[in-house]
């Protein structure tokens, strides 16, 4: 399929400047096929900017980073109307979400005002700025990190309605071995390409999502999605569990797993691997099971104590 054709050179693309990341090229390929977004937790010089700037330029997008602290205002994000002397009239200036792919750095040590901004411009798709709104472009993909090292001073956490509009959360940890090894090579050696040729068009990128939309989902895979979903409510170590609208994104992130592997229907294996990223920030723990796990520790659970349908092809869907 050409889809899967495409990945495949998208990864071969950015792993020109970036090592070892395949996985999260996939899985950022999956959410902007659902106008998704990413929060990316890791800890700093992982190559998150890298990434996010390789990504939309093998998407032929325009790339945009806030860097986010305590004194970011919301109209540092959306832009402002401000006096133009020159011509003794007011004129629009856009801010850095006016991009296709926009790096939000650090969003937890921006304000509660000015998080809610973003967010509001990642689900409406569209900026207001003193009465004038202007719609956001497409494609349009938020990638919002955290540092899971300094979580605590001068820090603002999301709360759960806010998490909850992420598509997908990726924890990156450091490179392997052989990974960091291959850094090295490529730089002493001057190989690293800084220019990545474009993989996609808008007119492809918006074909796809049309394409991996009609991807067929059984009742039996429904049912055991569902329950996946379900039992996130259930577990007694969660106090808080997946949302209605965890339910719909995970649908859809198993459709577009299904599609980047060729088929037009969902099996149960691609629930599983994307229900980790789809699920784990949007289930809070109890104080008691927090002191003994982690959310990736009990989406584990949940789905290896889930029954899997013994036949789940895409005839039913």
């Amino acid at each position: 399929m050409q889809a899967a054709e495409k990945i495949d050179r998208l990864k071969q693309e950015i792993a020109k400047v970036i090592v070892g990341k395949e996985a999260e090229i996939e899985l950022m390929a999956i959410s902007l096929l659902f106008n998704g977004h990413i929060l990316l937790e890791s800890v700093p010089g992982t190559g998150k900017t890298m990434l996010a700037k390789s990504f939309a330029a093998a998407i032929g997008g325009k790339f945009s980073r806030i860097q986010f602290t305590p004194d970011v205002l919301p109209s540092d994000i959306t832009g402002i109307q401000y006096f133009n002397p020159k011509v003794q009239e007011f004129e629009l200036r856009p801010g850095p979400i006016m991009a296709n792919i926009v790096l939000a750095d650090e969003i937890n040590r921006a304000t509660p005002r000015t998080q809610s901004s973003l967010l509001e411009v990642m689900e409406e798709r569209q900026v207001t700025i003193d009465g004038i709104t202007l719609p956001i472009q497409t494609p349009f993909m938020v990638i919002a990190t955290q540092n899971p090292v300094e979580s605590q001073q001068g820090t603002f956490p999301l709360p759960a309605a806010q998490m909850d509009r992420f598509f997908m959360k990726l924890n990156v940890d450091y490179p392997s071995y052989d990974d960091e090894r291959k850094m090295m090579q490529l730089q002493r050696g001057k190989q690293q390409q800084e220019k990545n040729f474009q993989v996609f068009t808008v007119n492809e990128i918006e074909q796809l999502k049309i394409a991996v939309s009609e991807t067929r989902i059984s009742e039996e895979v429904e049912a055991y999605l569902l329950s996946i979903v379900r039992e996130t409510r259930n577990h007694p170590d969660i106090e808080l569990g997946a949302s209605p609208r965890g339910t719909l994104a995970l649908m859809r992130a198993s459709q577009g797993k299904a599609f980047l592997n060729s088929r037009s229907f969902v099996i149960p294996d691609d629930v599983k691997f994307v229900a980790p990223f789809v699920l784990r920030h949007r289930i809070h723990l109890s104080i008691e099971g927090a002191l003994t796990k982690t959310p990736e520790e009990i989406i584990s659970e949940i789905i290896e104590s889930s029954l899997v349908p013994v036949e789940a092809g895409g005839a039913n869907g």
